[in-house]
């Protein structure tokens, strides 16, 4: 067992993961607040904990982390009621230390740079955690916290971790309407998403291993206007998806036919 007591303000996607994994780690949950009282007696009650709608946590408490929407975080934190020992962390990727009240003495930014889903289980061995805490103590709590779940802890700036989650959102969720678009395709050609899985998966490892820069293929890299032309014809169902095949398709004849001119 690790000697910090942890409670969540939270029992949403991120909080769900996030206790789960401590708990199962080794650390003492103590209490779970949330607005919804099904789910939340639902990860307390898989973690050991006691469920609440209030925010005064117990004084046994070492960490609270906050996770919930960003919209309602400022209001949580403010209405937060702990040890003035305690430490308070949020999750969000776009906010900073700013956003706590002055009496919350102890506080940082714990945030996991991954996509979480209800019912799936997500693997925390080298998941990267952006950290950025007031104080040294804090840090090191923090650090504690990424070791136990075999993360790996970055101390990242308020501006860097900003960017960072921009970047997330092109990676993550831009590339995941992408797909669902492909899949209403697909399933318009008469065929199963499951065809895509190969191709799929190939471009995201060909991404990695060389870098997504070299790695382009298809008609935009290559400029052929005909097989565009064709596609645009064969998208006239849709003007929603002929104008987002058209700015990407831009997009990518833009991008490299100025990095030729970079590399002459």
């Amino acid at each position: 067992m690790y000697q910090y007591n942890i409670s969540f303000a939270g029992a949403g996607k991120v909080a769900g993961s996030l206790c789960r994994e401590l708990f199962h780690t080794g650390f003492r949950i103590d209490k779970i607040v949330s607005e919804s009282e099904s789910g939340g007696k639902f990860l307390a009650g898989a973690c050991n904990a006691v469920w609440s709608d209030n925010l005064i946590f117990p004084d046994s408490t070492s960490v609270i982390i906050v996770a919930v929407p960003d919209h309602r975080l400022k209001k949580v934190l403010r209405d937060i009621r702990c040890s003035s020992g305690a430490l308070v962390v949020h999750t969000a990727g776009s906010m900073g230390l700013d956003i706590f009240p002055e009496n919350i003495i102890h506080k940082g930014i714990f945030y996991p740079l991954q996509t979480f889903s209800k019912n799936r289980i997500v693997n925390f061995t080298g998941l990267p955690f952006l950290l950025e805490s007031s104080d040294e103590e804090s840090s090191l709590i923090l650090n504690t916290l990424v070791e136990s779940v075999s993360g790996k802890a970055y101390s990242v700036d308020t501006d860097h971790r900003r960017m960072l989650h921009l970047a997330a959102v092109f990676v993550s969720n831009f590339i995941n309407h992408m797909l669902t678009v492909g899949k209403d395709v697909v399933l318009k050609a008469g065929f199963p998403f499951e065809i895509m899985a190969p191709l799929i998966n190939e471009t995201i490892s060909k991404a990695l291993d060389a870098g997504p820069e070299n790695s382009q293929t298809g008609p935009a890299v290559r400029n052929d206007q005909n097989t565009i032309e064709k596609h645009l014809e064969l998208l006239s169902f849709s003007p929603e998806l002929q104008k987002i095949y058209s700015d990407m398709t831009q997009a990518i004849i833009e991008y490299y036919n100025n990095k030729d001119k970079r590399q002459k």
